[in-house]
């Protein structure tokens, strides 16, 4: 009787939750429990957002931009990206270190960067992964860390629209409302 009583008590509270916080939950990976083996290969940047514009809109400048990602050991991962601008293909590289202890991705020279990884869930995508820059305020009177941006990367180079905007309606539940969508109207740089 108690557990039947209970479950519908449970019942009750998820289905009341969902009407007033109808926000999916998000899911963070925390990187020292993952095999970072399945990360290794390509992955073709989607959409950014972000609470405020200034934060994504060096994104605009770009056509498309995929990224290859090596696990050089157990602990490191060097990213590479190719990334159109017009004409011009521009290539950079990016190390990150898993450091033990943490749950974030350690970018090598900028060690006061977090990079979370979540789920792709949130955009309703199982070959999917949401990449998170956030750093600290510049400065610490300031309220609002200086940098918080939420980077959507897809296994796949042509995804369903679907995808993008529940990405983008989802993000935008949770006050992400700055995007930005590349275009994706040239070759890729690969």
């Amino acid at each position: 009787m108690f557990n039947d009583v209970w479950r519908y008590l449970l019942y009750f509270h998820a289905f009341v939750q969902q009407i007033f916080a109808p926000c999916k939950n998000r899911e963070q990976l925390a990187v020292n429990s993952l095999d970072l083996h399945q990360f290794a290969g390509k992955w073709f940047f989607k959409a950014a957002v972000s609470p405020r514009d200034s934060d994504i809109f060096r994104f605009k400048m770009f056509d498309n931009i995929v990224f290859t990602l090596e696990d050089t050991s157990n602990t490191t991962l060097v990213m590479t990206g190719n990334m159109r601008m017009g004409d011009d293909c521009i290539k950079r590289n990016w190390t990150y270190h898993v450091q033990p202890g943490r749950d974030d991705l350690v970018l090598e020279g900028r060690p006061q960067r977090r990079n979370l990884l979540w789920s792709g869930m949130w955009a309703n995508c199982r070959d999917c992964i949401v990449f998170q820059e956030l750093e600290p305020p510049l400065k610490e009177t300031d309220s609002e860390d200086s940098l918080n941006r939420f980077l959507l990367y897809s296994r796949q180079k042509d995804v369903d629209s679907e995808m993008l905007t529940t990405f983008l309606r989802d993000s935008a539940c949770n006050g992400l409302t700055a995007n930005v969508t590349l275009l994706h109207e040239k070759e890729f740089c690969i």
